[in-house]
């Protein structure tokens, strides 16, 4: 091993760390190299001179000039605050989506679908960032991307920035989380890998499932969903579809008869629940150029996963949430989610100057059937059955172009990006049956399930909805060597995105049906023959359920300067102010061309000025205190903005928009302490605290048994904490003189974080909901924590780890404590997530077959079998709103190096 590959890899690794749009390392690691690379390279670099000047490239896209003696700890290195998942560590965890790995990082935690908070702050106050370039969300209620529809087969390292710096947009609320994807390799290599896994609650087990279509483990339908051409016509003719406006009766017939039934609508039984499966390939080589060479890198990866979720799902009315739940469900639900990907990359190195082509691409696709069967006291005396099939298509494309240019003392970055999302669910359709129990003296239904599409007794509904969101993005930025150990950066960022949702929503409708037609199962009772001889009807509802399709924009421009100096031996200051200006727009779309809106349009155009400071003090050779202060905004998301229903299928609840949000702004102060007391050893503690004015709060109501969330401007709120993080090895050749332990060590990482939050609100304070200013003691608790924060976050790993080959087993245990996940409705307490303990262990063994580099990996999550919990509790009274046991999962996988 040289010592320019070893130097080359740290400054790039550095690079990833504090430069969202630097390359990636340039080398492939074999699987040996995860678990010796970063000891290997520090012994390596360690021959480096101590007093060299070494660049490292930073901010978007700006260098970064680190003086002073050299250190082979990046994290250390930076001029920042910020946690690092390098590959090993990603590795280590064994995580299938970069969300699971984040998790482990000191003060992470996810929430509901892949949605990161840092220090207990919400996925809104996250900022995610691929390769430095900004990200569109395929989710309707969110303007920040799920991190799990991103497997850890295309990510190469993440970056976790806890300090603001000005080279970051300005929505910094908790950080920022900047995934490098995979770069170019330095030789030529090609690898296979598959694996299977088992759910203890699922695979094997009773779950419901539809046909669909035949492509639908492939995670892309086959056409089978394709809107039909009378129903298309008819979405876009500009008029209500119902009977009256321009459709007959046998017109909504004709269109009710061309939509797919049975494949789609006819709830099936298994009671063998398939096993999970994954598959993939990964390709690099490299081409030497004259004056330079040009690398290539290619993944493809498909996994198909089930999960059965046996749920217990309850509301109430009462404030003291005493007596019977106002309905309470037994819910089954059988998830089928297949995510498919695939990278691109292209990197060029001509001498100093670098340029980079990445193109990403995902598919995230969730097939959904669930069956209920409960109570309502809205329905006295009866049992209700409900069924409901479903499938969310959520895809992401991103292409970027970064280039690197040096010039003696002066450096310049440019980047450029397009992206687009985009979700589609067609044919969600939902059937109610109800059953009286009455005797048929009484009821002629009696103790059989009825249902009558009439509203009273049962209904039966169908919904298309479709989103597409573009963002383009682009970014220069000048650095210059003023002098030693001085360097300025100017830099300009864009931002364009642009939403359009629609969702149509449409009830069956019939009347007097004879009590053998309402026993019927769905495809009969939707069938063309029974369409056609009872006069079922169609009518749109899209309207009733608010703004049926919004356009949402939001434009930023900003600028920024920097300056990163020595003040003094052994004090660094990184300092500087960003100006963002940016205007956004949420606006219902006229479908039905009436001319006229009930939903007000929201816009929102400010500007802010964003200081932004971090002081660096090297108090010792081994140990370094770092004190940050700055102002940092989060704005609203497209989907908070609009009174649209919108169902999600992770919690069952309809969320609505308020279209009277406004930013908020935060206040951040930090202080660090930093002792590296040995090679990739450290000790760490830090304390915060964040002052937020007019945080975005999510609250809950139920209507009609309907639980319904919505959002709001609290006044103000605080947040502070500490974190602590340490990492020791513990080497084991001293326990024996065998081979065994001779290259062998223990591996411990630790981290603690304890936050608190406060909600304030002052006898007069008021809220806008939209449109109304409302007491804002109606809907928050003065002193109440932010939704999403736990008080205290606990990871914990210990591994054993060969140092010299691959074998590594590890042992993580996380901890979260109870988090609220909305206010609760009418006075009633919040609701909370209690996530409690999870335990997992990770093995990994590297072995050579066939003269072949093989990796071997075996999996077990959730030992403990812990149950989900999300809950209401007044004194001994709990209402679950909902409630289930997770699985325990266990995994093999395998992959091969040619």
């Amino acid at each position: 091993m040289t010592k320019r590959p070893i130097l080359t890899s740290l400054l790039l690794l550095s690079s990833a760390l504090v430069a969202p749009a630097a390359l990636a390392q340039n080398a492939e690691p074999t699987a040996a190299d995860d678990i010796q690379g970063q000891g290997a390279a520090a012994d390596d670099a360690a021959v480096v001179e101590e007093e060299a000047d070494v660049s490292i490239p930073g901010g978007a896209n700006q260098e970064i000039v680190v003086t002073g003696r050299y250190t082979p700890n990046v994290v250390r290195a930076t001029p920042e605050v910020v946690s690092v998942l390098s590959s090993a560590d990603i590795a280590r965890t064994g995580e299938g989506d970069i969300s699971g790995s984040l998790q482990r990082v000191t003060g992470l935690s996810v929430v509901g679908g892949g949605f990161v908070y840092v220090r207990g702050l919400g996925d809104r106050y996250s900022l995610a960032l691929l390769n430095g370039s900004p990200l569109p969300s395929p989710e309707p209620l969110k303007r920040v991307v799920p991190l799990d529809i991103f497997p850890t087969n295309v990510i190469d390292s993440t970056l976790v920035q806890k300090s603001y710096s000005v080279n970051f947009p300005g929505e910094f609320g908790g950080g920022v989380i900047n995934l490098t994807t995979k770069a170019t390799p330095r030789e030529s290599f090609l690898t296979f890998s598959g694996g299977v896994g088992w759910d203890s609650e699922t695979t094997n087990e009773l779950g419901y499932t539809y046909y669909g279509g035949d492509a639908d483990w492939t995670g892309f339908d086959d056409g089978t969903r394709d809107v039909p051409p009378l129903l298309k016509a008819a979405l876009n003719s500009g008029k209500p579809i119902l009977e009256g406006a321009d459709f007959s009766q046998d017109d909504l017939e004709a269109i009710q008869t061309e939509l797919v039934n049975a494949p789609t609508t006819l709830l099936q039984q298994n009671n063998h629940i398939p096993i999970n499966w994954s598959a993939g390939v990964t390709g690099g080589t490299t081409i030497q150029l004259p004056n330079g060479e040009l690398g290539i890198i290619a993944t493809a990866g498909i996994s198909n996963k089930w999960r059965t979720r046996d749920t217990l799902q309850q509301t109430s009315l009462n404030q003291d949430l005493s007596g019977d739940p106002q309905t309470s469900y037994n819910r089954v639900v059988t998830d089928n989610r297949v995510v498919v990907n695939g990278l691109l990359g292209f990197g060029l190195e001509l001498g100093d100057h670098k340029l980079r082509w990445t193109n990403l691409y995902i598919r995230d696709t969730l097939k959904q059937a669930r069956l209920a069967l409960g109570t309502d006291r809205n329905q006295s005396d009866r049992d209700i059955m409900k069924q409901d099939t479903a499938w969310y298509e959520r895809q992401l494309i991103n292409t970027q172009f970064v280039g690197e240019f040096k010039f003696d003392a002066l450096k310049l970055d440019l980047r450029g990006g397009y992206a687009n999302s985009q979700r589609e669910a067609p044919y969600e359709r939902s059937f109610t049956y109800v059953r009286t129990n009455l005797p048929l003296a009484q009821d002629p239904v009696g103790d059989r399930f009825v249902n009558d599409l009439g509203g009273s007794r049962g209904d039966a509904s169908i919904a298309f909805s479709d989103l597409n969101e573009d963002l383009w993005s682009g970014g220069i930025d000048l650095s210059y060597e003023i002098a030693p150990r001085v360097s300025a950066t100017i830099g300009y960022a864009y931002s364009d995105t642009h939403r359009v949702s629609e969702r149509r929503s449409f009830l069956f409708r019939a009347s007097n049906l004879p009590i053998a037609v309402q026993q019927l199962r769905p495809d009969y009772l939707l069938s063309d023959a029974t369409i056609q001889l009872y006069d079922i009807t169609l009518i749109e509802t899209s309207a009733q359920d608010g703004t049926a399709a919004f356009d949402a924009k939001l434009r930023t421009h900003a600028g920024y300067a920097q300056l990163q100096a020595e003040l003094a031996a052994g004090i660094n200051v990184n300092a500087g102010v960003r100006y963002e200006d940016a205007k956004q727009t949420v606006s219902p779309i006229d479908l039905f061309n009436t001319g006229a809106s009930s939903i007000v349009p929201t816009n929102l155009a400010n500007d802010y000025w964003l200081p932004a400071v971090t002081l660096t003090w090297e108090m010792a050779p081994d140990m370094q205190l770092r004190v940050s202060g700055s102002k940092t905004i989060a704005r609203p998301q497209f989907r908070e903005l609009v009174a649209q229903i919108y169902q999600d299928p992770e919690s069952n609840r309809l969320f609505r928009g308020n279209p009277s949000l406004g930013d908020s702004e935060l206040w951040n102060a930090e202080g660090r302490y930093e002792w590296y007391f040995g090679r990739d050893q450290r000790l760490t503690a830090a304390v915060f605290y964040k002052s937020i004015d007019k945080p975005i709060e999510a609250y809950t109501s139920v209507s009609d048994s309907a639980i319904n969330s919505s959002y709001a401007n609290a006044p103000k709120a605080t947040l502070y904490g500490a974190e602590f993080e340490v990492q020791k090895y513990f080497p084991l050749d001293t326990l024996s003189d065998a081979g065994f332990w001779q290259s062998r060590r223990f591996v411990v990482i630790g981290n603690y974080t304890f936050t608190k939050s406060k909600i304030r609100v002052g006898a007069n304070d008021t809220t806008v909901i939209n449109g109304v200013v409302q007491d804002a003691s109606n809907f928050f608790f003065d002193g109440a924590p932010l939704t999403g924060q736990s008080d205290h976050l606990v990871n914990v790993q210990f591994g054993l780890e060969d140092q010299d080959k691959l074998s590594q087993q590890t042992l993580l245990i996380t901890y979260a404590s109870p988090r609220v996940t909305s206010r609760g409705p009418s006075g009633q307490p919040d609701l909370k997530e209690k996530p409690g303990v999870q335990i997992d262990f990770v093995a990994r063994q590297g072995l050579t077959m066939l003269g072949r580099e093989v990796e071997l990996k075996f999996e077990a999550r959730n030992l403990t079998g812990r149950t989900y919990k999300e809950v209401q509790e007044a004194g001994d009274n709990r209402i679950y709103f909902n409630r289930y046991k997770l699985g325990r999962t266990f995994s093999l996988g395998a992959s091969m190096k040619f």
